[in-house]
């Protein structure tokens, strides 16, 4: 999970910290609370220079977004900003690009309130 302020900054020191460690075996999954794609968000601001750098830096130890690799062009949302009136996509999950090719099938699924509530 990382925090609501400082996110960009703090996944790519977290990626530094793990980079020796960092192999194709690796999956980095979580509340990034960051959208990596301006489809990523349902108000299409453009993408500032903290994703670009944090994108720069999952490409140069070679790790990719999975999801939005599968789906270039998806814009299904996995959380809502009631202060902004907002839908994004801040969960991701990260692996390398090496073992892309293993990933046969990802989707976002809907779970209802109520569904969660009475489980």
């Amino acid at each position: 999970y990382a925090p609501n302020t400082g996110a960009p900054r703090f996944i790519k020191q977290v990626l530094r910290d793990l980079q020796r460690d960092l192999d194709f075996r690796i999956i980095i999954m979580g509340d990034f609370n960051i959208s990596l794609s301006i489809l990523d968000r349902s108000m299409r601001q453009k993408v500032n220079k903290d994703i670009q750098d944090l994108n720069s830096t999952l490409d140069q130890v070679n790790l990719t977004d999975i999801y939005r690799t599968l789906h270039p062009k998806s814009t299904e949302y996995i959380f809502f900003s009631a202060p902004h009136h907002t839908y994004s996509k801040i969960d991701h999950i990260i692996r390398s690009k090496t073992l892309l090719s293993k990933c046969k099938r990802m989707a976002i699924v809907t779970v209802s309130q109520t569904t969660v509530q009475s489980n």
